[in-house]
């Protein structure tokens, strides 16, 4: 056991100067510590560039599989966290991510904390927490013509600016409600602090296994949020009245054109997504929404002791 390798991806936007120098220092400090970094071919160019440390990076695909991977490091905002998501979809790798963009909601790690959360990687102080993942298929005259999963939401919008969406919004097999609309949003709890919560969704705490439907801009008297059970199936029709076409967004990076009479279908996914969670007791999701969104708590005395 003592010759076993350690294998960590480092995932990083290596075009921005402030993560090319944090990846600089992941890279020196798993190194120091006897842990091999591994890179994809692009960013370990990037990194090569300027950095001497990057000479010893093991290429993804090539020197390492990603099931030999022990973990995933990102750095960078929820967006390189959704993409370091899509590496390691359908393994147990689990991801860690430092926030190095603006609220960061998935990251575990802020910029300042980075050398401590190098030491808790190389001393393999983490815990798992598994994340509840949706899956989608689209159907067209009954018959499947694309499949895809998402991490935060499905969403299905609008393809032209100027004009409506007619939707039919379908809860287990039954009809809920037609409206016009820019779209509807189908979320995870994780997804709830995103995409959803900016259309007026709730919060969701990611303990709770569910699945949020959110409408977009709406024009129907009843057009609220809904939370369902993981064991619900959400379904969205275009209508044939629709005068345009609509388009399906996954995680807000992967997207299917959708024609009129087009049904998306969405539901739990067997297969979750694994977010390394550091030793820290004090964190907490009511603090971790506390300061990601600057919310004014002063004046708050706790419960009585």
């Amino acid at each position: 056991m003592g010759d076993e390798r350690r294998y960590v991806l480092v995932i990083a936007h290596t075009g921005r100067q402030e993560t090319l120098e944090a990846a600089r220092t992941v890279l020196r400090l798993l190194q120091d510590g006897g842990v091999t970094p591994v890179a994809m071919e692009r960013e370990r160019h990037d990194l090569a560039a300027v950095s001497d440390d990057a000479r010893d990076v093991a290429l993804l695909g090539t020197d390492v599989e990603v099931e030999e991977l022990e973990l995933v490091v990102v750095l960078g905002g929820d967006g390189t966290i959704l993409r370091g998501a899509e590496i390691v979809r359908g393994t147990t790798v689990p991801l860690l991510g430092v926030n190095l963009g603006h609220v960061g909601f998935l990251a575990e790690a802020e910029r300042e904390d980075l050398s401590d959360t190098i030491r808790r990687v190389v001393d393999r102080a983490w815990d798992v927490e598994e994340r509840l993942t949706i899956e989608v298929r689209v159907l067209q005259d009954s018959t499947v013509v694309h499949t895809d999963w998402a991490l935060n939401e499905v969403t299905v919008e609008k393809a032209a600016r100027e004009r409506m969406l007619e939707v039919v919004i379908e809860v287990d097999g039954r009809p809920l409600s037609t409206f016009g609309c820019d779209g509807v949003v189908m979320s995870t709890p994780t997804g709830s602090t995103a995409y959803s919560f900016s259309a007026g969704g709730p919060v969701v705490w990611p303990t709770l296994d569910a699945i949020l439907m959110v409408p977009l801009s709406a024009h129907a008297l009843f057009a609220r949020p809904l939370v369902v059970p993981p064991t619900s199936v959400l379904a969205v029709e275009v209508l044939h009245r629709t005068n345009g076409t609509g388009v399906l967004w996954c995680d807000g990076r992967r997207t299917f054109d959708l024609a009129v009479g087009a049904r998306v279908e969405v539901g739990a996914s067997p297969t979750p997504v694994r977010l390394a969670r550091l030793h820290r007791s004090e964190d907490r999701f009511t603090d971790r929404l506390v300061r990601k969104f600057d919310l004014p708590v002063a004046g708050w005395r706790g419960p009585a002791s």
